[in-house]
């Protein structure tokens, strides 16, 4: 096997004298200098800036850039994270001088273009999930998650209810619900599934009390399963006084086809970042708006966006708000992509992107099934769960790593963790057929190889600028910090 180069650092690219571009003489007079000195606030060492030429920069960072994958460069089957193409038309539309440059703190009078935008898609995102009201604020996913449980604590709190503080989450729930409710203070209990991955109606059936607050779900759920008991399950949850939360992170499935507040759902959290086009990855950029049933309304987070005489404004008069959950109201540029978005496609168009979803996912299971086995081997949703025990004990990581030589980022792997061995795959409605024909012929071969030459998987990836690297000694004794070499 060819030993891999390791990349250089930007520092190790350094060579003295060299210079990216000449700056004019200082203009600072040369006596401030010397007070800062008497002051003792200058550094008494030259800082350790690499001394680089221009075309080094560029090609530096260019050569970076190409090691990255993205939505752009390859498929991006990511289960649950929906890692969708986004139409490069919404990138645009942010750069415009009157979106970009406006100023946060700018008065309403001064921005009612900016606040009709987010009046718009508040109406927008109530009607395609069922919702009344919602708020744009909460700033991704889990931020959304945080703020609907808060709002559940406040209508508690004000109904006089403190006893209700636990919080039922399903065994194929997303990582973060019990996160998100352990933050907010709740105690978590877990809600089993049944063998198809759906929520086992009879022990929630026994866990549904005076003390249980919400419960929280996903639906379809990280198997890609729909609740096809949905009104059973809402009718447990409310005739004990709960309400019914919904994690919004797979609507991608159902946008146009059914909404949560039909279901039955108290309030939703949605991610834009992940439904409504905008690039998702490495953290961000997000936004998690919330959406709320008419009874929940006086909870939500400050300020408020009112409108009257024709006028939008913001509203802090809201005794019994959570309060404020983020600086300013919203991911300004993630909102203006997520209603250019769902202006683009209407209503006909996002209910065509939710059935493409859901026959891309079904294609891939059914081309699949035969080589790998499927945990839910029903019809799916938008995504499916995969089991990759294969032979020669070639594990999930193993297919993943091989995957990288194909140019293709792997699926999320060991999770959900009632899967042995879990891929989750999601294909989102952006793909064409050629681009899933040979997903599956790569995962075919890979079968393949994993009985006739397992080496090949056991020490992929083979054609990647950094070979496999030891995860558990990079989690454990990570180097964050770059130092010279001394002689």
């Amino acid at each position: 096997m060819t030993e891999k180069i390791s990349p250089q650092l930007i520092f190790e690219k350094s060579g003295a004298q060299k210079q990216a571009w000449l700056l004019p003489p200082s203009s600072v007079p040369v006596q401030s200098f010397t007070e800062l000195t008497a002051l003792n606030l200058l550094r008494k060492e030259v800082l350790n800036f690499p001394e680089v030429t221009e075309s080094d920069v560029v090609r530096h960072y260019t050569n970076l850039s190409t090691r990255n994958h993205g939505v752009d460069s390859g498929f991006y089957p990511l289960g649950s994270c929906t890692m969708k193409y986004n139409p490069k038309f919404n990138e645009d539309l942010v750069k415009i001088p009157s979106f970009s440059e406006i100023h946060p703190l700018a008065p309403p009078e001064q921005s009612q273009g900016s606040l009709r935008i987010f009046k718009d898609l508040e109406q927008y995102l109530a009607e395609i999930t069922g919702m009344d009201h919602m708020t744009l604020q909460p700033a991704a996913g889990a931020h959304g998650e945080l703020t609907a449980l808060l709002i559940i604590q406040a209508y508690f709190r004000d109904k006089g209810e403190t006893n209700r503080t636990k919080i039922l989450v399903p065994t194929s729930a997303h990582g973060t619900n019990p996160a998100s409710a352990a933050m907010a203070g709740f105690e978590i209990i877990t809600v089993t599934c049944n063998s198809n991955g759906l929520v086992d109606l009879e022990h929630l059936q026994n866990l549904v009390n005076q003390d249980v607050a919400a419960l929280m779900l996903t639906n379809p759920n990280t198997l890609g399963s729909f609740e096809r008991e949905i009104t059973t399950i809402e009718k447990l949850v409310h005739s004990c006084g709960a309400l019914l939360y919904y994690d919004g992170a797979n609507l991608n499935a159902i946008m146009g086809l059914v909404r949560p507040g039909d279901m039955g759902f108290d309030l939703v959290h949605l991610n834009l970042h992940k439904t409504f086009a905008t690039p998702h990855g490495s953290g961000g950029p997000g936004a998690g708006p919330v959406g709320v049933k008419s009874f929940l309304n006086q909870f939500l987070p400050v300020p408020v966006l009112t409108e009257t005489e024709q006028l939008l404004s913001w509203n802090y008069d809201r005794p019994k708000s959570i309060g404020k959950i983020s600086g300013f109201y919203g991911n300004f540029a993630v909102l203006l992509k997520a209603l250019s978005y769902i202006k683009a496609l209407g209503g006909p168009g996002l209910t065509q992107a939710s059935r493409d979803a859901i026959l891309n996912a079904n294609y891939l299971r059914i081309r699949l099934q035969e080589y790998y086995e499927i945990a839910a081997p029903d019809t799916c949703m938008h995504e499916f769960v995969l089991k990759a025990k294969l032979p020669n004990h070639i594990r999930a990581i193993d297919v993943a790593k091989r995957l990288l030589d194909f140019g293709i980022h792997p699926p999320t792997i060991y999770f959900p963790l009632i899967v042995p061995e879990a891929m989750m795959i999601e294909p989102t409605e952006t793909e064409n057929r050629f681009t899933l024909d040979s997903f599956v012929a790569r995962m075919i071969q890979i079968y393949t190889e994993a009985a006739e030459s397992p080496e090949i998987l056991s020490t992929a990836p083979q054609n990647t600028p950094v070979a496999r690297v030891d995860e558990t000694e990079a989690a454990r004794s990570p180097r964050l910090r770059w130092s010279p070499v001394q002689d």
